[in-house]
Order: structure tokens, then C-alpha cells, then sequence
């Protein structure tokens, strides 16, 4: 019955592309509105009368109700019908952009963001399972490549839009953009998307109302302390150590209750397949490396360049392109069986050669010609780890578990995202503390270099009409700017060494455990 069923899924031709655009234009706007606003934080603080740390929610909102609303998708869309959940949750994502536009208060749009987040969380993981099911096993690899266009170009278009609308309009347009395309994927989804046939509906007494709660409460939590711990000082902070304690109960029970409960909300059994289990891993390691560098290498050109939110962003552009191009490549190769843990491997290597690479090209005067090759390696890397972990992750999966699957995978990255900015945002301010202290250190007021560099600037201020004294005090601040400026340099340069450490560190790892499996492996022998 389940095997007549997933055929039934399975679409051609005209209809086939469709759904393919729908659904890819769905995991896009939600992606891109992921990061969108960042570059509008400072514009909304002026017109709404906010502080950096309410600001901030615009971004927290959004990722904790993202993070929850994952895990759920797949009983979401049991309950509901794919179609009619896929749909809803458009209409809630675009109703709440139109609400986010109108927001009249710092508040009034975190609550909006939230809600938008509950609708967006929701397309992501019902997109990619929409594409998977409507083509046969054999072209999966495809599948995933499209949809994984969409899903890895979205955070980089995010920046540079934002930069464009901001610059050219005012902040309510970078909601506002998402409510024509809203309305069209709508009309796209209730026409041609058709829903798998489920059980029997739960009755609301059956519901996993505790699991609901519980998710909610460690996810909400963990979300929160990753978002907001290195601002609030971690866990010298009474909020973060509560909140973190928690996420530790909160998992563990959540846990004790979808593995003993009859109608558990998420179903944790999935996760006994073994490529699933490598897959989230792997999709976890892979958010680290896709958010993290998308975050910190923007925040290196406007911070240490003196680059515009704009040129930052359109750094990034060439790196999404050369995804783009690559995936339909990589989804040929996997049609055509070729080793998919050897991609993942290059993948892998690939990223750790881009991370070594800017380690050694970022100074205080680098240009846009210096960074753009290693991002073109960033590119190829990221489109080689991303089709093949997804694919490898839902191969041996079938029916209702391919939509489970999908909702672990794409919590897994987006958890991978938020550890990998908090854990960058926290290093690279205790790396520049360290780094400051050290180089404060070396610097010897009695040796013949400082006094020649403290002159050296004392003369340029007293050449531009400054008193002698006031010319040696700026000469000071100036030699202080440098070494700030150089500090957060080092920093930048560390984190990229770790990063690099840590995609290497996977690839023993992946060779060892995925070797064995291939040979069992079904959906791969259909290829």
C-alpha cells in the first residue's frame, strides 16, 4: 500500500516542474528572510525607537520559531494534509510580512517575526519533501540538488537584497517584497501539490500535547541561550543558566515521552535508520560551516574593510552562483552512481583548503580580488556536501519517514547555524581580548620602532594645524585603532583555522562509517 502510495507522488512533464518551482521558491523566501534583516537592524532601531538588544529579537523571534515548528512538520502534515499544511503555512508566512511591514513598535514585529517563523519553519521542511516525493527513486539525487539551490543560495541573496531595499526604499519593503511571491506559491501549491493518504486523524485527546510543550520548551530554550549568550555573558547570567537547565530536562523528557507515548508529535524511531543518523550529523557540521561563514565574513569586510552592508553582501554573490551551477552536476553524478561519500570527503577536504586559504589572504587592507577565489572554493565545497548528505540522509527512508527524515535534517542545520554564529560570535570576542593583551605587551615605548610610528603620526596631526600635546594623544589613539584593528584580524584568523579543523576532523569519520553501509544500501543500487 505505502509503495502504490509514493508512486502516486511521483509526477511528469509540466506538472513536475511546477511543483519543483513552488516548492523551491517556498524554502527561498524563507531562507532569504532568515537573513535579510540583518542588514535593516540599525535603520529599525532609528524608525521604531529600539534598543541593540530588543533589535536583536527581530532575529531570535524568528530563528526559535523556526527551530520548533521543524520537528513538527511531519505529524503537522498527517494531520492537516500535505497540500492544505504546505499552503497554510504560505498564507501565514505572507499575511505576517504584511504585518511585519506595518509594525508600529520594536515589539509589535518581534511578535510578527515569531509568528512569520512558525509559517517559514514549516515550508523548509515540507518543500523538501514535496520535491523528493514527486520524483521517482532514481532521480532523487536531482531532487535534492534543486531544492538545494535554493536552500544554500537563499542565506547569501539574503544580505545584499537587504542592502539594496534599505538603500534604495526604506525596511517595511524587505517584508513587504515576500507578499506577491506569497500569493503566487499559494495559488501554485492548492493547484497542482497533492497530499499523500494518511491514517486515520488523531482525535484531540490523542494529540502529544506534552510533547508539544516540551519541544517547545528545550528548543525555545536552547534557541535562546545560543542567540543571546555571549551579549548576556553566558553563564554568569541568571536567565541563561535557567534557560539552560531547561534545554537539559526539557530534551531528556521530550525524549522519555516520544519514545514511550503511542502518538508521539515527533517520531524519534526514525532516527534507527543509520544514514539518517550520519546525515543529521553531518547536516548539523554543515550549518556550522554555511551559517557561520555567511555570518563572519560580512561582519570582517564592515568591521575591519570600512565595506557598505551592500558590498559585503555581494561578496557572497559569486560563491551562490557557483552553487547554483554545481548542483545540477552533482545531482547527475549521484543518478549515475557515483560514490556519494567521496563527495561528501572532497567536500569536506574542499572547505578546509577555503577556511586555510582565508586565513592567509584577511589583513587590515584586504580587497575584494583577494577573497573572491577562496569563495569560489567556499562555493564548490558547500555543492558538493549539500545534495549528498541530503540525498544519503533520505535514501533508505520511504512514505512518511522521508518527511521525518526531512524534519530532522533541517532542524539539524539550522541547530548547526545558531551553534555556529554563538560559538563564533563568543570567540571572536574572548580572540580579541587575547589578542589585544598580547600585542599591548610587545609594544616596548622605549624601542627605537614605537617612538619612530609615534612620531611618525605625532607630525602628521601637528602638519594638519594640532597643538603638540593634542597631536600626541591622537598619535596614541592611532597606535591604539591599529591594534585593534589588528587583533581583530588575529581573530578572524583563528576562527577560520578552527572552522577548518573541524570540517577535517569529519572526513575519517564519514569514509569509516558510510563504507559498510553502501553495500546495503537500496536506493542507492537503483541508481
Amino acid at each position: 500500500m505505502v509503495e502504490s502510495g509514493e508512486d502516486d507522488l511521483v509526477e511528469y512533464g509540466f506538472r513536475r516542474i511546477i511543483i519543483t518551482i513552488t516548492a523551491v521558491l517556498c524554502a527561498m523566501l524563507e531562507i532569504v528572510d532568515t537573513t535579510i534583516v540583518n542588514v535593516a537592524l540599525n535603520n529599525m532601531r532609528g524608525s521604531l525607537g529600539a534598543s541593540l538588544t530588543d533589535v536583536a529579537w527581530v532575529i531570535t523571534a524568528y530563528a526559535i520559531a523556526n527551530v520548533i515548528v521543524i520537528p513538527m512538520t511531519s505529524w503537522l502534515s498527517q494531520q492537516f494534509g500535505r497540500r492544505n499544511y504546505f499552503a497554510i503555512s504560505i498564507i501565514i508566512f505572507t499575511v505576517s510580512s504584511f504585518l511585519c511591514g506595518n509594525a508600529s513598535n520594536i515589539w509589535e514585529l518581534v511578535t510578527f517575526r515569531f509568528i512569520q517563523g512558525l509559517g517559514g519553519g514549516a515550508l523548509l521542511v515540507t518543500a523538501q519533501t514535496i520535491i523528493t516525493e514527486s520524483y521517482p527513486i532514481a532521480k532523487r539525487g536531482m531532487a535534492q540538488a534543486i531544492y538545494g539551490m535554493g536552500v544554500i543560495v537563499g542565506p547569501t541573496l539574503g544580505p545584499p537584497l537587504g542592502g539594496y531595499i534599505v538603500d534604495h526604499f526604506s525596511w517595511p519593503f524587505i517584508f513587504y517584497i515576500n507578499i506577491p511571491l506569497g500569493i503566487i506559491a499559494t495559488l501554485l501549491t492548492l493547484s497542482f501539490v497533492k497530499s499523500p493518504k494518511y491514517g486515520n486523524k488523531l482525535k484531540a485527546s490523542q494529540v502529544d500535547w506534552w510533547g508539544i510543550i516540551l519541544l517547545t520548551a528545550f528548543i525555545g530554550s536552547l534557541q535562546y541561550v545560543l542567540e543571546h549568550g555571549q551579549q548576556d555573558d553566558w553563564f554568569n547570567n541568571t536567565t541563561i543558566i535557567t534557560l539552560s537547565v531547561i534545554t537539559v530536562f526539557g530534551l531528556l523528557l521530550f525524549i522519555w515521552r516520544e519514545l514511550t507515548y503511542e502518538y508521539p508529535i515527533v517520531n524519534l524511531r526514525v532516527l534507527k535508520d543509520t544514514n539518517l543518523k550520519i546525515g543529521t550529523i553531518m547536516c548539523f557540521i554543515l550549518g556550522f560551516g554555511l551559517y557561520g561563514s555567511t555570518f563572519i565574513i560580512p561582519i570582517y569586510t564592515q568591521s575591519v574593510l570600512g565595506w557598505s552592508a551592500l558590498d559585503a553582501g555581494l561578496l557572497l554573490i559569486p560563491s551562490s552562483i557557483t552553487i547554483g551551477i554545481m548542483m545540477p552536476f552533482i545531482g547527475k553524478l549521484i543518478q549515475r552512481g557515483f560514490p556519494q561519500t567521496y563527495m561528501v570527503a572532497a567536500g569536506f577536504l574542499l572547505f578546509f583548503f577555503f577556511t586555510f586559504w582565508m586565513q592567509s589572504v584577511i589583513t587590515p587592507d584586504s580587497g575584494g580580488e583577494h577573497l573572491y577565489w577562496p569563495l569560489i572554493m567556499r562555493g564548490i565545497s558547500l555543492g558538493l556536501l549539500f545534495v549528498p548528505i541530503s540525498t544519503l540522509s533520505l535514501s533508505t527512508l520511504k512514505g512518511k519517514g522521508i518527511g521525518e527524515g526531512a524534519a530532522f535534517t533541517g532542524m539539524m542545520r539550522q541547530l548547526g547555524g545558531s551553534f555556529g554564529i554563538a560559538i563564533i560570535t563568543t570567540f571572536i570576542a574572548r580572540f580579541n581580548q587575547e589578542h589585544r593583551v598580547n600585542l599591548i605587551a610587545h609594544l616596548d615605548k622605549t624601542s627605537y620602532e614605537v617612538q619612530k610610528t609615534v612620531q611618525q603620526f605625532k607630525l602628521g596631526f601637528m602638519s594638519k594645524g594640532y597643538p603638540e600635546n593634542e597631536a600626541l594623544a591622537k598619535a596614541y589613539k592611532a597606535i591604539e585603532y591599529k591594534i585593534m584593528v589588528q587583533s581583530s584580524v588575529l581573530s578572524y584568523m583563528d576562527i577560520f583555522m578552527y572552522l577548518g579543523a573541524l570540517f577535517l576532523f569529519c572526513i575519517p569519520f564519514i569514509l569509516l562509517i558510510k563504507k559498510g553501509k553502501n553495500k546495503i544500501n537500496p536506493a542507492d543500487a537503483m541508481h
